[in-house]
């Protein structure tokens, strides 16, 4: 199994929270992958802390661990499924979607916290490793 790790995952991880660590070795890292959109919403993160030289070295050290995948392969679908999700009146964040659709177009299972969002999107495999 491949998973793409969501940026609210990615979060906890650096956080030492929910057993990720353990969860992320077990599943292997090898196997387990970021999105772009991941590290930019990260980077954010870090630029808006309260001590930036210290997350951005963090930063630095997370990006290494993974692969990080491009969205280029998956922007037709997040058209496909912007258009769909605007239609029915469901619309998810533009990043949430970017990140989703990558899963879908790599054929990754989506790790993530925020499945009520992201599991709109259809055809999307979730699991949550946050419980």
């Amino acid at each position: 199994m491949n998973y793409l790790l969501d940026t609210d995952i990615c979060v906890f991880f650096l956080r030492g929270k929910h057993n990720l660590h353990n969860k992320i070795e077990k599943a292997g890292k090898e196997n387990c992958f970021i999105s772009e959109i991941t590290l930019a919403e990260l980077k954010f993160g870090v630029e808006t802390s309260e001590n930036p030289e210290k997350h951005r070295v963090m930063i630095k050290d997370f990006e290494r661990e993974f692969q990080i995948l491009p969205i280029f392969s998956a922007l037709d679908i997040y058209a496909a499924e912007k258009a769909r999700l605007k239609k029915a009146g469901k619309l998810i964040d533009d990043f949430d979607l970017l990140i989703g659709s990558t899963s879908i177009a790599n054929g990754l299972i989506l790790v993530t916290n925020n499945e009520a969002h992201l599991g709109r999107l259809q055809n999307v495999r979730i699991e949550n490793w946050a419980k």
